[in-house]
């Protein structure tokens, strides 16, 4: 048409009759070389009417289809990727919609697979009310022999000190899971702890989406990092959240259910994990500066603690070289924005000196109160790997 200078993009009735014969011309090619377009009286002019009569091989129609057809390469590398897999640890490759049946597309499929066969025993069209029938049976109990296994579009966490996204449930996670990390006070005395829950792929909260947030009063009085509160995300097997709080000590709950964590439009998926990934090399410079912040912020905290309860037995001139030290680092601390390789180094000048006070503290105390032998009453030795696994999982959280 375009060689007689007709153009049938404001006729909806031709463009109509252009697309079923396309679609057909499409179905026929995926079984045959080449498929025979015929539309007579497509649309008329002032000399007469108009038809269409031609062929279309399927070696044009790939090529027309071509950038098309390598658009399903990103998806697939990235759920192996997502998956930590290769293409080598795929055993079977199903084929989903109708458009699977084109040549290309299956050629392509068994590339990005490892030159596996695609399994063809399963009608594409019905793959998906298929398996949304045997999930509806396994949900209903009425299927035991199979597992379908959905995933969390993106990770779920909450805010910790600094802003910092701490993640609990990872993208990809199979659902239904739990999981569990116990977190600690930011300041001394603090009465309370605020959750704010997340959804999403960037390291800091504020870029993430809110899905909620709920305060658990009444933690008693004590100095920070003592409070042990018990933070637990379990998502069911329809998708619904449930987030719990729990103190140790008194042990008081607080929970949240949060519905559709799980239902995200998978537009809105992508744009956030690309978001995630342009800002990555960002976010990670910026929760490098919070986290050595906070460490720094805590050795200083810790340091004056140890001073205090040691006292009188921390060497006159050791408590000397420690005191510049230690002020240095709190002034640095109190920066708004602390160079970070500065404070990363001024935090290490005074771990090594703590260091020196733990043995100066150790030998006084080794020369005052020698240990009984073993046999003699000796209690057993602890057991490092108990202790620093608790230490581990404790990090602050922000409160009111």
């Amino acid at each position: 048409m375009m060689s007689e200078g007709i153009k049938l993009l404001d006729d909806k009735q031709a463009l109509q009759r252009l697309t079923e014969a396309a679609e057909k011309a499409k179905c026929e090619l995926s079984g045959v070389n080449e498929a025979k377009i015929s539309l007579p009286f497509i649309t008329a002019d002032a000399s007469g009417p108009k038809h269409i009569d031609t062929t279309l091989s399927r070696a044009k129609f790939e090529q027309i289809c071509e950038k098309l057809i390598q658009r399903c390469k990103a998806p697939v590398e990235q759920a192996l990727k997502d998956a930590k897999m290769t293409a080598g640890d795929i055993n079977e490759c199903v084929l989903v919609g109708g458009s699977t049946r084109i040549p290309a597309i299956y050629a392509l499929a068994s590339q990005l697979v490892g030159g596996k066969k695609p399994n063809q025993t399963v009608n594409p069209d019905e793959v998906v009310a298929v398996g949304a029938a045997v999930q509806a049976g396994v949900l209903a109990g009425d299927v035991k022999d199979i597992v379908l296994l959905d995933v969390s579009p993106l990770s779920l966490g909450v805010e910790t000190l600094g802003g910092v996204c701490t993640v609990l449930i990872s993208r990809n996670t199979t659902i239904p899971t739990k999981k569990t990390e116990v977190f600690s006070t930011a300041v001394d005395s603090q009465p309370s702890v605020e959750i704010t829950v997340l959804q999403g792929e960037r390291q800091f909260a504020k870029d993430n989406k809110v899905l909620g947030t709920f305060r658990l009063d009444g933690v008693p009085p004590a100095p920070r990092g003592v409070p042990q509160i018990e933070v637990t995300f379990d998502i069911d097997a329809n998708g619904i959240l449930n987030v719990s709080a729990k103190d140790r000590g008194t042990g008081k709950v607080q929970t949240i259910t949060i519905a559709g964590s799980s239902t995200l439009d998978k537009t809105d998926v992508e744009r956030m994990v690309r978001d995630a990934e342009s800002n990555a090399e960002d976010d990670t410079k910026r929760k490098e500066a919070v986290e050595t912040k906070n460490n720094a912020e805590s050795l200083v905290y810790q340091s004056e603690k140890q001073l205090t309860d040691l006292g009188d037995k921390v060497p006159a001139d050791l408590k000397a070289s420690i005191q510049p030290k230690l002020d240095a680092l709190r002034a640095k601390v109190g920066e708004s924005d602390p160079d970070t390789d500065m404070l990363k180094q001024m935090t290490k000048d005074l771990q090594e000196e703590l260091m020196k006070v733990g043995q100066a503290a150790y030998a006084n105390t080794g020369s005052a109160d020698p240990a009984p032998e073993p046999g003699a009453g000796a209690p057993p030795p602890p057991n490092p790997g108990a202790e620093s696994k608790t230490k581990g999982d404790v990090i602050d959280v922000d409160g009111q």
